[in-house]
């Protein structure tokens, strides 16, 4: 199996956002990158903007906890419908016109809910940016990883989470500017900025080159290879892609093949993972949490809540030079671990009402770990684990789980903590649930899942087509660990 080169560069062929003249440039495969990753951006943008506009939405329509549950959650159960979307539509028209598809249902949304009368209606414009949501964090991260050569991919792909960190982030800031008026419906119209800059973009950027061979254009391919790597490096890249796709069928029964089913399994139990963890529930509800812990300001809880995403936008970026310096299992695996104590450290504050401060280095502890960890690497190896024609299909599959799960956890949290406090007097057991997913999940990757990094996407996907005879091929520097047949 051919490798591609990591030094990027730009040759003939350059489009607008090409560098100009011959030789090499990181920089165009950074900015084509960035422009994609602003579908990370509204990811997280859309997801947290609710922490803030909940609390106003709770006094406003008097919600209880079941209500509180679908308005915060109502986003997510759009989610998984944008996956299945994708699953047809970033194989027949491209990863590029699927983002596009994404930053319209993002404005839907955002005009929407912003103009919306009743809490129906806002769950309904909600349902709709979660489908815009859905669709761009399935395609986003798998246009990144196919035009990425392998020694830079996690990076890149990473760059897509360091944009869902920040939209977390920025997010909250603009929640606690329009806090002090109580001006939630301008938390929603807010998206349409980023929103204007996906849709420019995009019309700025490539197809991905692996897409292309897919679709039999391979002077197209080749144009965008050469734009990354040598003209030598293009040719030999281009010839393993098309080695790869002669081998599949691209069809939904391809998923059903052995070592594809085991792939196909594996990304989908590690996106499931990434939600159910319980990290992303401290996230979502970190105003809320504060105010359980003693604030009773809803404006400071907000400004509380920066302090945490502060801490995860810090972290994501020290995960660019993990993710460069160690493989994704080790790096998955003490992440579950830490997520772990900061979970029994969320349990304690709670059973035994430590100071506020306590609640918030817990709350550090725990989305410290997982925002060096699972959030950026889980959507790196879901986005480089499957075969090019079928990796439309497998990843809408593992994210369409993934927001599947994430919606069931959104709206049992508030229902388990209220019973918890009810029968215990804290929501501390909560955390002791969350405390044993992240054993588990910690054991599943050091059981299933196989180190890919530095291996190009070509020889990831051939050693699951080729699942039968992997003994006589090693993939990993441990095969008795990580081979899923173990």
């Amino acid at each position: 199996m051919m490798h591609s080169s990591g030094t990027t560069g730009a040759g003939s062929g350059a489009g607008l956002l090409s560098p100009p003249g011959g030789g090499h440039d990181s920089g165009y495969l950074y900015r084509i990158t960035m422009i994609a990753a602003i579908g990370g951006f509204l990811f997280g943008y859309d997801l947290s903007l609710i922490s803030g506009a909940i609390i106003f939405l709770q006094k406003e329509f008097a919600l209880t906890p079941f209500w509180t549950g679908m308005v915060t959650g109502s986003a997510i159960l759009g989610c998984p419908f944008g996956p299945l979307c994708g699953m047809w539509l970033a194989d027949v028209k491209g990863r590029k016109w699927s983002l596009l598809l994404a930053a319209l249902l993002f404005m839907i949304s955002a005009v929407g809910s912003a103009l919306a009368p009743s809490v129906w209606q806002i769950i309904l414009w909600r349902f709709v940016g979660g489908m815009g949501v859905g669709l761009a964090s399935t395609v986003s991260p798998m246009y990144i990883a196919e035009i990425s050569p392998a020694p830079l991919r996690g990076r890149m792909v990473i760059i897509n989470q360091l944009a869902i960190v920040i939209g977390l982030s920025m997010a909250v800031v603009v929640a606690y500017f329009l806090s002090f008026g109580g001006h939630w419906r301008w938390m929603f119209f807010s998206q349409a900025i980023p929103i204007v800059g996906l849709f420019g973009g995009l019309f700025f950027v490539p197809n991905s080159p692996r897409w292309l061979a897919m679709m039999n254009r391979d002077a197209e391919a080749l144009d965008v290879l050469n734009r990354i790597n040598t003209p030598e490096q293009s040719e030999q890249e281009l010839r393993a892609i098309k080695q790869e796709l002669g081998e599949e069928s691209g069809g939904f029964a391809e998923l059903l093949r052995p070592g594809i089913l085991k792939a196909v399994i594996i990304g989908l139990v590690l996106m499931v993972f990434s939600q159910i963890n319980g990290v992303n529930m401290i996230l979502l509800y970190t105003p809320s949490l504060f105010m359980e812990a003693g604030i009773t300001d809803a404006p400071d809880a907000i400004l509380n809540s920066v302090i945490i995403d502060g801490w995860i936008t810090i972290c994501t970026v020290i995960a660019f030079w993990l993710t460069s310096k160690f493989g994704r299992r080790p790096i998955l695996i003490v992440g579950a671990l830490a997520m772990g104590v900061g979970h029994l450290l969320m349990y304690a504050n709670f059973a035994f009402q430590l100071p506020m401060q306590m609640t918030l280095l817990a709350m550090i502890v725990a989305t410290g770990a997982f925002t060096l960890t699972l959030a950026p690497l889980s959507w790196v190896v879901v986005s480089e684990l499957y075969p090019t024609r079928i990796r439309g299909k497998a990843m809408s599959i593992a994210t369409c789980a993934m927001f599947t799960a994430s919606f069931i956890t959104v709206n049992l949290f508030p229902v388990l903590t209220n019973w918890f406090s009810a029968h215990f007097g804290s929501a501390g057991g909560t955390f002791l649930i969350f405390f044993g997913i992240c054993l588990a999940g910690g054991l599943f990757v050091w059981k299933w899942i196989p180190e890919t990094k530095d291996k190009t996407l070509e020889e990831i996907g051939g050693f699951w087509l080729h699942d039968s005879d992997r003994a006589e091929r090693p993939f990993v520097e441990n095969e008795l660990v990580a081979n899923p047949n173990a």
